[in-house]
């Protein structure tokens, strides 16, 4: 299941010349990597496999929509990047193996999860219009979704001696989010905590397991719950960023990559806060 839909690579500023590569680094800082994503198909998944992609990495895709995969695979190769994907919901734990598996054959191993499925999914807000399956679906994609894709991933990555896992929690579970409800806000908290158990059990088999924790990315489906705030709620939130501004797509994806590089060889168990200073862990 996709991540929530940050935006589009469009509005990201990773299109028109992400064709050419013109507007990303061109390192090699993936060469001979194999990194998987989940909800990738789209908004920020398809933007950070873009980027990845043309810093030499080979690109995995999990995602519900099969249809956005199979267009996000054919651009990626069409500009010579090694890419494949399968269909899966990631709360589906043996169906999530079965496709890391098959990827994992079809790329020669797994050595990056970016485990970007998740988000609040269309889910209500306020507690009271919050029903059962609403909490059911947010804890299951974002929290199980998760685990199982780690799960999957870490045999892998224990046969080439080592890996990445970027998880994804969100302003939202490090501080009051006020756009999303209870249950988006309990799952990211709980990110944090899988993250760094995680993190404490596979370090020895040199499997790094790290955080981002967005903050609000104006775009698409959440720029319609933004506009459903109250204008005070509105000011609240635009007032309490230091930075003085919303961020740019390319503002979440260079830290996730950041994070699922070499470059942060000695962080594991970490999360990066990337919100425009609008929240400053004590």
């Amino acid at each position: 299941m996709q991540h929530e839909p940050w935006g589009t690579l469009a509005q990201s500023g990773l299109s028109g010349d992400t064709e050419t590569g013109e507007n990303l680094m061109t390192n090699n800082r993936f060469a001979g990597k194999v990194l998987l994503i989940t909800g990738g198909a789209g908004g920020l998944g398809a933007a950070i496999a873009h980027a990845a992609g043309h810093q030499g990495g080979s690109i995995a895709i999990l995602d519900t929509n099969s249809e956005a995969i199979s267009e996000l695979i054919t651009n990626l190769r069409s500009l010579g990047i090694t890419a494949d994907g399968r269909a899966v919901d990631v709360r589906d734990g043996k169906a999530v193996t079965k496709a890391v598996s098959e990827l994992a054959d079809s790329l020669n191993g797994i050595d990056i999860l970016i485990a970007a499925a998740g988000g609040s999914l269309g889910t209500p807000r306020d507690m009271d219009d919050i029903s059962d399956d609403d909490l059911d679906l947010v804890i299951d994609v974002n929290v199980k979704g998760t685990y199982y894709c780690a799960k999957a991933v870490i045999p892998f990555m224990k046969k080439k001696g080592g890996g990445s896992i970027v998880t994804f929690s969100s302003i939202g579970g490090r501080s009051v989010s006020p756009v999303t409800g209870v249950p988006y806000a309990t799952a990211k908290a709980a990110i944090l905590g899988l993250t760094r158990r995680l993190a404490k059990e596979v370090g020895l088999d040199n499997i790094r397991i790290n955080a981002i924790a967005p903050g609000l990315f104006l775009t698409d489906r959440l720029t319609g719950m933004f506009e459903k705030l109250s204008a005070a709620e509105r000011q609240e939130v635009l007032s309490g960023i230091p930075l003085g501004r919303m961020p740019e797509l390319r503002e979440c994806v260079d830290p996730v990559l950041f994070l699922a590089s070499n470059e942060s060889s000695y962080i594991t168990g970490a999360v990066l806060d990337v919100n425009g200073g609008r929240f400053m862990p004590s």
